[in-house]
């Protein structure tokens, strides 16, 4: 038998790393998602894709599109449907913050990370702006010079 992991453990399952190179990150919170239960059965299994994922007000609360959570195998016809928009657990004022400043600077909510912490699954939400090509080929060479530099270092 498997021994529980600790209360406070975080078990990461998913990252958008695309997000970070296409976009600028402002802002980010963690939020709570509304699962059914074959889609956390399949989370943990790490099935998940975020990378075309997007979050965006309906209403008075956010929900989170175009992230594919593979069907789960046991859950047969009781399974779920993997692209369906999942609803955010946030408090109000966040959601209206959130949401405003979306709207008004025309910036994205997007999925960053998601992941299990004390046995919920979390998810990290980003405000991000998106980069000019420029702005990518900058953090490429930035990140090129940096890795020459450690070579540099380490041969020393």
């Amino acid at each position: 038998m498997r021994e529980k992991p600790p209360k406070a453990a975080v078990r990461k399952v998913a990252e958008n790393r695309q997000a970070h190179f296409f976009y600028e990150i402002e802002d980010s919170l963690e939020v709570g998602i509304e699962l059914l239960g074959s889609e956390v059965k399949s989370l943990r299994d790490g099935k998940v894709s975020l990378a075309e994922g997007y979050a965006a007000p309906k209403g008075r609360e956010l929900f989170l599109y175009k992230v594919h959570i593979a069907p789960y195998k046991a859950a047969g016809l009781f399974g779920h449907e993997p692209l369906r928009p999942r609803r955010l657990l946030l408090h109000r004022r966040e959601v209206e913050k959130f949401s405003a400043k979306a709207r008004e600077r025309g910036l994205t909510l997007l999925p960053l990370s998601l992941y299990f912490k004390a046995g919920w699954a979390k998810l990290q939400l980003g405000l991000c702006i998106g980069k000019k090509h420029a702005d990518r080929r900058r953090d490429i060479k930035e990140r090129q010079m940096q890795r020459e530099m450690a070579v540099a270092l380490r041969r020393r």
